[in-house]
């Protein structure tokens, strides 16, 4: 996958949540670093999130890093999704 930059990254992760917010009628907009659960979005609104993530930016989340932190904003997300890009390089 070519290299995004932290834009490209926000606007992707922002659009998958964006879906999510859409499915369940959440008409509030959720800004960078907005807390998603206080957003209204559920536990199982964020494994969908996760399994999102994993799939548009083609990436396995280490199990570790699957936790209720990392997907706390979108800001959390990209960190999470920089993070798992460049250990898939280094590795």
């Amino acid at each position: 996958m070519p290299d995004c930059s932290d834009a490209e990254l926000t606007d992707r992760v922002a659009l998958l949540v964006r879906k999510v917010t859409e499915k369940r009628a959440i008409a509030r907009p959720v800004g960078t670093d907005d807390d998603l659960r206080a957003c209204g979005l559920s536990s199982l609104d964020l494994v969908n999130l996760m399994l999102s993530v994993e799939s548009d930016f083609s990436l396995n989340i280490p199990e570790r890093d699957m936790t209720p932190a990392n997907f706390r904003s979108i800001a959390t997300i990209v960190d999470l999704v920089r993070s798992c890009q460049n250990s898939a390089v280094a590795g």
